[in-house]
Parts: C-alpha cells; structure tokens; sequence
C-alpha cells in the first residue's frame, strides 16, 4: 500500500513537470476568478466531495500553481486562495455552514421546478411515471448544476452582506459607548479639577472675606447700617456658624 502511495506522487509530480506554462497560467486565473465566498468553486470540486477529495484536489491544484514552479506573477495569490478553500473545507463549523447554504439553494431550486412542473403537463406526467427519476436525472443536468452554483452563490452573498452590516452596528454600537464612556470620564476629571482648585482656594477666599468685612467696619460700613435691609443678618449668621463652615 506505501509503495503504490509513493510511485502515484511520483507519477503525480512528473505529469506536473510536463504541464506548459499555459495551463499553469490559466489555472492562475481561473482560481482568481472565482467567487470568494465559496471555498468548493476555488477548488473546482461539487458540493458533496468528501474530505478526501478536498485534500486529494487541493494536492493536485497546488502543485500546478505553485510560485516554485509556476512563473505567473500572482501564482502565490492563487496558492494561497487554494490553501484557505482547503483549511474551510476541512473544518467541520465552516463546512456545515457551507452545505447548510448548499441546501437551501436546492431547496429554492426544488419549489422552483415544482411551479414550472404545474405549468408544463407533459414534464409533469413523466415525472409522475418515472417516479422521481426524471427529476433525479435533471439534477444530474449541467443546467441544474450551473442553476446550483449561481443560486448558492446568490445566498452565499446574502448572508455575508447581513454579517457585515451586522458587524458594522456592533462597531457603531461599540463606538458610540467608548464615546459615553469617554465623555463620562472627562467630566468627572473636569469635576476632580474644579473642586480641587476650589478647595485650593478656600483659605484665600476666607481670608478675602475677612479682610473685606475688617474694611468695611473702618470705612464705617456696618452690616446693622439704616442702609441694610436685613440689619445685623450677616454678621449673626457668621456668628452663629463660623467662618468655616460658612465657606
């Protein structure tokens, strides 16, 4: 079983140092071309390939396009796209989610068929005589796999567009609360500083205060003046609180 293993790679990797420059160069582009979302189109397999096929495919693409033999100036990229396909493929999560797409493109294409069936008698009838084979075949059909492919890729894009503009409100969401939170924390500094300058300050305005009413008595300005409207009010106040605790 080892030796047959080893003279197919063998095999393998002579037919490949045969293969012109074009055929790695259109395998270049066409692994380019593809559509990003769909990790099978990359590898150029159909939707229920088993894991074996994906690692026997992925084998044979990227020896055809590998930057060490292939000379096309974006054969890396195309190596590279193939290894991403494969890593997809081969984790469990991503293939799930994958054929979970595969499927409800089927499905679409099964009601589809079905309204057209209604409309079309004679397909109908055959149908219904072939139990299920005419249908069955029809799914064989290059057409139904080219209707899959362009279905799958129809979803495939549409969930990808409701994960991002999902991403991008979770960003904006998170955004806007680094924005509160920021805000928050500024004012509660401004608040910090404010009430720190104002206690900085407490004893020069106490001693202000004190220096003023000192004033106001030898200029002859007595809170129990006639002038006063609450005679005496100021000077029972702090009085009767202090000057501490008024400031």
């Amino acid at each position: 079983m080892g030796d047959a293993s080893i003279d197919e790679d063998l095999l393998l990797k002579n037919f490949y140092a045969e293969v012109s420059e074009v055929e790695r160069d259109n395998e270049v582009l066409r692994i380019l071309s593809c559509f990003k979302l769909n990790p099978f189109d990359f590898l150029n397999l159909p939707f229920d390939s088993s894991l074996e096929d994906v690692k026997k495919q992925y084998r044979k693409l990227s020896l055809l396009v590998h930057p060490d033999k292939c000379k096309h100036p974006q054969a890396k990229e195309a190596f590279g796209a193939l290894a991403k396909a494969q890593q997809l493929l081969l984790d469990q999560e991503e293939r799930d989610y994958i054929l979970s797409q595969v499927n409800a493109a089927k499905e679409e294409l099964r009601m589809k068929r079905k309204k057209q069936l209604r409309k079309d008698t004679a397909s109908k009838i055959k149908s219904l005589v072939d139990e299920g084979k005419y249908e069955q075949q029809y799914e064989r059909s290059e057409e139904y796999q080219r209707q899959l492919k362009l279905k799958v890729q129809e979803i495939l894009t549409q969930q990808e567009w409701r994960r991002r503009k999902m991403q991008m409100r979770i960003s904006e969401e998170e955004g806007r609360l680094k924005k509160d939170e920021e805000e928050t924390k500024e004012m509660w500094k401004r608040k910090r500083e404010h009430e720190e300058q104002w206690e900085g300050t407490r004893e020069q305005r106490v001693s202000s205060w004190r220096d003023f009413m000192k004033s106001g008595k030898k200029l002859g300005h007595c809170w129990d003046s006639p002038l006063d409207p609450f005679p005496g009010f100021i000077s029972t106040m702090v009085g009767s609180i202090g000057w501490n605790k008024l400031y």
